[in-house]
């Protein structure tokens, strides 16, 4: 079974993950709760099931302004 990239998957030990790239070789899976897993793709293929689950939204990282200096009284 071929996962492309961004398909959501449920792997037995790490649980809900996006493939994020994927060939004959290689497999790229990022975790909700694990973190991306670089996996051998044919010995990962028979323990993925796809999900039907909506991937989840990234967060965005904030943005903090920058605090203005005051100039140095001359």
């Amino acid at each position: 079974m071929a996962f492309s990239p961004g398909s959501q998957v449920e792997h037995a030990k790490y649980g809900l993950g996006t493939v994020m790239s994927s060939s004959e070789d290689r497999m790229v899976i990022k975790f909700d709760d694990h973190g991306e897993k670089k996996f051998v793709t044919p010995m990962v293929s028979s323990s993925l099931k796809k999900s039907d689950r909506q991937p989840p939204a990234e967060k965005k990282a904030s943005r903090r302004k920058a605090k203005a200096v005051p100039a140095a009284a001359e």
